[in-house]
C-alpha cells in the first residue's frame, strides 16, 4: 500500500528579490538555513507584507473598461510584495526500508513557476501555479539518510490581473508507492446512466508498470455501508469494469449524498500493491436551449457566483476552514453554484462543494495565445496548455458537483478571424478526455464572437455583461445553450452611502475612494444588480447567472485603477472581511424561501437635518410601510415601470430627522409579518464581540472569525465609527488577522489592531493543537472593551 504524509511543517523560507539574488547553493543539503524563517505550507509569502502602491504598478490600458490609452495603474493584483524569488527548504526522512519502492511528490499548486530539488539536483519543475502536478523523486533519494528538499519560486511582474498569491500556496505530499501502482489521478469513477431507480458506472484504472494485475473496488453507500465490490480479473494493460446501484440516493444541492470507492490494487497472488480512495455522486446534467439546466430531471436555475481564489486577509493560502465560511455565506443569499474565476480550484475547494451541495463551473483559463498581461499564461499556451486541459479533468472528473468545464474568460481570440480554431480544439480536447460534462466559456465580445464562430464551439455559451443581448441572440440563435457566466459587476463600499442616491454608471471617482453603498454604481461595461435579476425573470431559456462577485478580492480595485491607496476590489456582495453589503439581502430575498427585510442606509446624517435621504429597502414580502419617528411615509409594492422597481422598495423623498427608521412589511392578506427599524446612533461607548462559531477543532487549522461592532450606549451600532480597535489572544488559540472590509486600508493584515469600517473590524484566529479555550479580547481608547470564549475541542 501508499504511504502518504502531508507536508505542512518544519519549512525554511527566505524571500529573494529575483531568481539570480537567490544563491544557488541554498538548494544543496549542506547550506545554512538556520536563520530562514520557519513556515507553515500551505505559505503565501505575500499575504503578511506591507501594501506599497510600487509592489505591483504598471502602465496598460484596459479596453474594457475603457481605459484606451495607457496609464499607471495601482493595486491591480493586491498592492502585495509578490513579485521576487522564494526558496523554500525542508528534510526529507526516508528510511531504508523504503527502498525498492517509487517515492513521489505532489503539489496542488505552487503560485508561479517552481522547480523542485533533491539534495541539490533539480528533480522537477511547473509552469502554471494552479495546475496540480506529481515529481517522481526517487532516483535523487538517499534511503535511510536525511534528505534535502528545496523548492525555488519565482513571481514575475505583469503575471496576473488580480491577487494570485505567492509560493506553495497549496498542500503538498509525500507518498511511497510500490513499483505497480495507481497513477496519479488514476482513477475515474465514470457515469453512465443515472436516475431515481438505477445507476450505471465504468469504473478505469491508470496503473503503472508491466506486471499483472488486478482491482478491486469496494463500494459504499452515503452512510458507509459496503453496498457491492466491483472488481476486474488478471489483465495487463486496462483495468475497468462496470457496475450497477440500484435505486441510488441521488447528489442534490439540497442533499449531496456521496458514495465512496475504496480502490484496490493487487497482484495475482492477491498482494495488495496500492489503494486510494475516491469520493462520488449520482447525478444527472442536462442543459437546456429552451429551458436552460436540470439536475436530476429537476429544473434548477443557477444563481451562482463568480469567485478569485484568495481568503481576503488570509491571502492565498488553501485554508478549508476559510473556504467554508466563504461558502456558508454564499448559500446565506441563496447561491447554489460556484465558477472558479478565472482558474482551476483547490481540490478542497470542490472537496466542499460536492459535500455542501454546489455545482460548478470549473475554469481553465483566462487567456489563450493573446496575452492580457505580459507575463501571464499566454507565454506557455502553444506548449502546454492541452496536458494542462487534461491534467485539471483528471483530478477533478469524480466531484460531482463539476457540471460544466469553461476553456476561457474573456480570451482576445473572440475578435480573431481563425480564434475559433482555438476554441475547437480546446472543445474537442475536453470532450475526448470527459465526453460526460459540456464545455462553456465566458464571452463578452458581442458580436465579434458571433461572426468569427467562435460560439459555435462552446457548448453552453456563457455571456458576460449582455443581458440586452439575451432575446436577440436567443430569437436568432434557437439552439444555443445559453448562460450568464458573467453578470453584474455592481460595485460599493459596505456601510458608506452618497448623496443624491442615483445610478452611477460609470461609478465616479471619489475623493475619499470609496463607491455608495447604495447598490446603483458599476464600471461603464456593467450595471446594478436589478438589471440582471429582471432579465433573468423575463428569459426562462437561460440557465442562469454568476454575479461578479460573490466575494470582494485582492486586487482590482475599479473605479480606482490609478487612485492610491485603493488595492482591493469594491464587486463582492460580501467585502473582504466577510461581511455583507447590502445587495446581499436583494438576492437572498429572491432567491430563497427565507423571510427577508432589510433596510437601509444607516440614520446618522449630522448636518443633513431637513434634507432628502432616500430609503430603500430589499424584502421577500410583497409590501411594505415607511415609518420615520412613528410618522407613516406610505407603503409600497414593486413595481413593472423599471427593472429596479421590480426588486426593491423605495422612499426618495424622505426627509431626514434623527431618531429611528422603522420598517413594516406585509403578506398577501395584508397582514403585519414583519419589521426592522435603523436608529440614529450617539457617541461610541463600548465594544461588542461575536465569535461566528462557539467550538472549534483543536488541530491546528481550524479558524473561528470574531466581530466586533462599536456601539453606543444603547446598543445601537455607530455606522460611521472607526475607531481602532486591538485584538488580544490567549489559551488554545492564535490571533492571524484583522480586516474590515475597506479597500483602502494598507495597513498590514497581520497586525492586530486596525481601524473599524462602519462600526465593523475582524479577526481571524487560529486552534492550536491542545485542547482549551481560547480567550479574546477587543479594546479601543476611550470604550467599554469586549470579552469572548471559544472552546477548542
Amino acid at each position: 500500500m501508499r504511504n502518504v504524509q502531508t507536508l505542512k511543517r518544519d519549512w525554511k523560507f527566505r524571500f529573494f528579490t529575483s531568481a539570480e539574488a537567490a544563491e544557488a547553493c541554498c538548494f544543496t543539503p549542506d547550506y545554512n538555513d538556520s536563520g530562514w524563517e520557519t513556515v507553515r505550507v500551505p505559505h503565501d509569502w505575500a499575504a503578511k507584507g506591507e501594501f506599497d502602491e510600487d509592489n505591483d504598478a504598471s502602465y496598460s490600458k484596459i479596453v474594457a473598461d475603457g481605459i484606451t490609452k495607457e496609464r499607471k495603474h495601482t493595486g491591480r493584483s493586491g498592492a502585495l510584495p509578490t513579485v521576487g524569488f522564494g526558496v523554500y527548504r525542508r528534510i526529507l526522512r526516508i528510511a531504508e526500508e523504503e527502498r525498492g519502492r517509487k517515492i513521489y511528490l505532489e503539489f496542488d499548486g505552487v503560485m508561479w513557476g517552481s522547480a523542485i530539488y533533491i539534495n541539490g539536483e533539480k528533480a522537477g519543475s511547473n509552469h502554471f501555479g494552479y495546475r496540480s502536478f506529481e515529481v517522481d523523486i526517487t532516483p535523487f533519494i538517499r534511503f535511510g539518510e536525511d534528505n534535502l528538499l528545496a523548492v525555488g519560486v519565482e513571481m514575475l511582474p505583469d503575471c496576473s490581473r488580480w491577487y494570485s498569491g505567492a509560493g506553495i500556496f497549496r498542500n503538498v505530499r509525500l507518498i511511497s508507492k510500490n513499483e505497480q501502482h495507481i497513477a496519479y489521478n488514476g482513477v475515474w469513477v465514470r457515469q453512465l446512466e443515472a436516475n431515481a431507480k438505477n445507476a450505471a458506472f465504468l469504473i478505469e484504472i491508470d496503473h503503472t508498470g508491466d506486471e499483472t494485475v488486478r482491482f478491486r473496488a469496494d463500494i459504499f453507500t452515503p452512510s458507509g455501508e459496503l453496498m457491492k465490490t466491483a472488481e476486474h480479473g488478471v489483465y495487463a494493460g486496462e483495468l475497468s469494469d462496470i457496475f450497477t446501484i440500484p435505486s441510488p440516493v441521488l447528489w442534490d444541492i439540497d442533499h449531496p449524498a456521496l458514495y465512496t470507492a475504496d480502490v484496490t490494487l493487487l497482484s495475482t497472488d492477491d498482494t495488495v500493491l496500492d489503494g486510494v480512495t475516491v469520493r462520488f455522486g449520482v447525478r444527472n446534467i442536462r442543459f437546456s436551449a429552451e429551458e436552460g439546466f436540470f439536475l436530476n430531471g429537476r429544473h434548477v436555475k443557477l444563481n451562482g457566483v463568480c469567485n478569485h481564489h484568495d481568503l481576503g486577509s488570509l491571502g492565498a493560502a488553501v485554508s478549508v476552514p476559510a473556504l467554508r465560511r466563504q461558502l456558508q455565506l454564499m448559500r446565506g443569499m441563496g447561491v447554489n453554484a460556484i465558477r472558479t474565476s478565472h482558474n482551476p480550484p483547490a481540490p478542497e475547494l470542490l472537496d466542499l462543494c460536492d459535500e455542501m451541495g454546489f455545482v460548478v463551473m470549473d475554469e481553465f483559463f483566462d487567456e489563450w495565445r493573446v496575452r492580457k498581461v505580459k507575463n501571464g499564461y499566454a507565454q506557455y499556451f502553444d506548449d502546454h496548455a492541452a496536458d494542462d486541459v487534461i491534467g485539471v479533468i483528471r483530478r477533478d472528473r469524480n466531484h460531482p458537483c463539476v457540471i460544466l468545464w469553461s476553456i476561457g474568460n474573456e480570451i482576445g481570440e473572440q475578435s480573431q478571424p481563425e480564434g475559433w480554431r482555438t476554441a475547437k480544439f480546446l472543445t474537442d480536447l475536453v470532450h475526448r478526455t470527459d465526453p460526460t460534462r459540456p464545455t462553456s466559456a465566458g464571452l463578452d465580445r458581442y458580436p465579434a464572437m458571433l461572426d468569427n464562430h467562435l460560439i459555435h464551439f462552446v457548448d453552453v455559451p456563457g455571456l458576460n455583461y449582455k443581458p440586452h443581448f439575451y432575446k436577440k441572440t436567443h430569437e436568432e440563435h434557437p439552439d444555443f445553450i445559453l448562460l450568464g457566466s458573467e453578470t453584474e459587476s455592481c460595485v460599493s463600499t459596505r456601510g458608506v452611502y452618497h448623496l443624491p442616491a442615483q445610478v452611477e454608471i460609470p461609478a465616479p471617482v471619489r475623493e475619499d475612494l470609496t463607491v455608495s453603498a447604495y447598490d446603483l454604481s458599476a464600471p461603464g461595461w456593467a450595471y446594478y444588480p436589478e438589471r440582471e435579476l429582471a432579465a433573468q425573470a423575463d428569459c426562462p431559456f437561460i440557465a442562469g447567472e454568476f454575479i461578479w462577485t460573490g466575494m470582494d478580492y485582492m486586487g482590482e480595485p475599479t473605479p480606482y485603477y490609478s487612485e492610491w491607496p485603493s488595492r482591493s476590489s469594491y464587486f463582492g456582495v460580501v467585502d473582504l472581511a466577510g461581511l455583507p453589503k447590502n445587495r446581499y439581502y436583494a438576492y437572498r430575498a429572491v432567491w430563497t424561501d427565507n423571510p427577508v427585510l432589510h433596510v437601509f442606509p444607516h440614520w446618522n446624517w449630522e448636518g443633513m437635518e431637513g434634507q432628502v435621504v432616500p430609503v430603500h429597502v430589499y424584502t421577500s414580502y410583497p409590501e411594505a410601510e415607511l415609518f420615520i419617528n412613528g410618522k407613516s411615509c406610505g407603503r409600497r409594492t414593486f413595481g413593472t415601470e423599471d427593472e429596479i422597481q421590480r426588486f426593491r422598495l423605495m422612499w426618495n423623498d424622505v426627509v431626514y430627522e434623527p431618531g429611528e427608521v422603522k420598517v413594516i412589511a406585509y403578506d398577501t392578506d395584508g397582514n403585519a409579518a414583519a419589521e426592522t427599524a435603523v436608529r440614529t446612533a450617539g457617541e461610541p461607548h463600548h465594544i461588542t464581540l461575536e465569535a461566528e462559531r462557539s467550538e472549534i477543532a483543536a488541530d491546528g487549522e481550524d479558524l473561528v472569525y470574531v466581530i466586533a461592532r462599536v456601539m453606543d450606549a444603547e446598543g445601537n451600532i455607530c455606522p460611521k465609527a472607526d475607531n481602532r480597535i486591538t485584538f488580544a489572544v490567549e489559551g488554545a488559540g492564535e490571533f492571524l488577522t484583522t480586516d474590515a472590509g475597506d479597500q483602502r486600508e494598507v495597513e498590514s493584515f497581520a497586525r492586530p489592531d486596525k481601524k473599524a469600517l462602519a462600526g465593523h473590524l475582524v479577526a481571524c484566529i487560529r486552534a492550536l493543537e491542545e485542547a482549551g479555550t481560547i480567550r479574546i479580547r477587543a479594546s479601543a481608547d476611550g470604550l467599554i472593551s469586549a470579552e469572548a470564549e471559544v472552546l477548542a475541542k
